[in-house]
């Protein structure tokens, strides 16, 4: 008889009889396992010191960033004044895997997110192309958010003391850029937040997620002076397909909720905290998003905000007259950039490190710092990895695949609550997701519908980073995996000498 902390003994043992092909590919590795190792790196641990709500703080600081400053101008020309419903279809949308997330965060409260549930209950390869997917969401959204931050700071250093920086230096990389040293300085300042330590960081993350709240909230108490309610009429010009068009467009402003996920290691109570803390961060930017929406599209006629790209700014100069609150809106833009820099490298360094404990990148990446309780050398290289790529690289469609990544990694915790709930239906779970199978269910086939709706050059961006993760899984972490059998782990160490 199995105690009630065993794994099944059919999903994790290696082949008693010799390799079988393929078989490696699907080992599990047990929630009991996963949750046992929660904290432990190489030569120290991380340490347990994030509450509730700055776990909030660290998915509104990953979610709330440059799109609400910009997504109006593509998104109200699609669906008109309606676009209010737009953002309330995207945020239920979302909601589907953020209950998902909500559930599995609970029930496998570790550093590793989408990651981990995959590797507990779809297998090993699943496992990695999800952190690869993980790697690329993070990674490469990092490297393109603190590209715009560069030109949110010449426009506040040219609202405040006339001079900006040239656009060889911080203009991106064949825009006219040569080198955006901006993006690399909020790269390396996001670094330095995160060697002082999770709490130290999640305490600044804290004020610079109050700061932009504040200023979407100042928006909307200014844009209601400016107020017309004729501006909602006709409600739906271009009727139920241009909402749904612009729901479509507006669902990857909703990219991020997933961040607290990451923190499962460094929750004082993640069982309770990282499912509130998912649901409530969703819903607080739901409701800023609504809002804004809504005082944006009475303040100035839909039809006008074709083609801009910082209709909010320009909303409260008409309203007021006056160019000093452009500025500062563009002021608060630089620090929004930053805290959304800081909290997705955060949640890039957790996945990596999760992915190194269990063998299948360089153990290198789980070491932890005695003093700081954080992954140094693994915080350094991706920070650098990001910095340089963000400086010197023409990111372009490669920024789009981003998006296909995370809908990717979204649909396979829809499919992880399902297999948890079959294969382990008596594990505790401090959240369920309500309607039994429906929403996850919803949330794949929304997720998978996304997807489909991208487009072809993104589709190959995805196909060569999907290609790339193949190799490198099959050469180095598939042997190296901690659940690899001896015999396997031998053999790669003397092919290796």
């Amino acid at each position: 008889m199995l105690d009630q902390g065993a794994a099944p003994p059919s999903t994790d043992a290696p082949a008693a009889r010799g390799p079988r092909p393929g078989r490696g590919l699907m080992r599990r590795k047990p929630v009991e396992a996963l949750v046992a190792e929660g904290g432990q790196g190489e030569g120290g641990s991380l340490k347990r010191s994030l509450g509730m709500w700055q776990l909030t703080m660290i998915s509104i600081g990953a979610t709330l960033g440059t799109g609400i400053f910009v997504v109006l101008g593509e998104a109200v020309p699609k669906a008109g004044p309606a676009v209010t419903i737009s953002f309330v279809l995207a945020g239920i949308t979302a909601l589907f895997s953020a209950l998902s997330y909500a559930e599995l965060a609970g029930s496998i409260p570790v550093a590793g997110s989408s990651y981990s549930y995959a590797y507990a209950t779809l297998g090993e390869l699943v496992a990695w192309i999800c952190g690869w997917c993980l790697i690329l969401e993070y990674g490469v959204s990092v490297a393109a958010v603190a590209v715009g931050w560069g030109q949110y700071l010449n426009e506040f250093l040219d609202g405040t003391i006339g001079v900006t920086i040239p656009d060889a230096l911080s203009a991106p990389p064949g825009t006219g850029g040569i080198f955006n040293l901006p993006a690399l300085i909020v790269v390396i300042l996001a670094m330095g937040l995160l060697l002082g330590g999770a709490r130290e960081s999640a305490r600044i993350n804290t004020i610079m997620v109050g700061v932009k709240i504040a200023a979407l909230v100042l928006f909307c108490v200014i844009g209601f002076m400016g107020f017309k309610s004729g501006n909602y009429a006709p409600f739906m010009p271009l009727g139920t397909a241009g909402v749904s068009g612009a729901a479509s467009s507006l669902f990857f402003s909703y990219i991020g909720f997933d961040a607290a996920s990451t923190a499962g290691e460094e929750a004082k109570d993640p069982k309770k905290d990282l499912p509130r803390a998912i649901m409530l961060s969703l819903f607080i930017v739901t409701a800023l998003y609504v809002l804004v929406a809504f005082v944006a599209v009475g303040a100035r006629p839909w039809k006008k905000f074709e083609g801009s790209e910082a209709a909010l700014a320009g909303i409260m100069k008409d309203v007021t007259g006056h160019s000093f609150w452009a500025t500062l809106l563009a002021a608060c833009a630089v620090i929004a950039i930053a805290s959304v820099v800081l909290t997705v490298l955060y949640g890039q360094t957790r996945i990596l490190f999760a992915m190194s404990r269990d063998g299948l990148v360089p153990k290198v990446f789980a070491k932890i710092g005695p003093r700081s309780g954080t992954p140094v050398v693994n915080t350094i290289a991706v920070s650098l990895f990001c910095g340089v790529l963000a400086a010197a690289v023409p990111l372009g469609s490669l920024a789009d695949a981003t998006s296909i990544g995370t809908l990717f990694a979204f649909a396979l915790v829809n499919v992880a609550v399902v297999i948890l709930r079959r294969t382990r239906p008596d594990m505790p779970r401090t959240f369920r997701v309500p309607l039994g199978w429906l929403i996850p269910v919803l949330g794949f086939l929304t997720c998978a519908y996304l997807m489909w709706n991208l487009d072809g050059v993104t589709w190959e961006y995805f196909g060569g980073w999907m290609a790339a993760g193949l190799v490198i899984y099959f050469g180095y972490g598939r042997r190296r995996s901690r659940l690899a059998p001896a015999s396997q782990k031998r053999s790669t160490r003397s092919a290796t000498q």
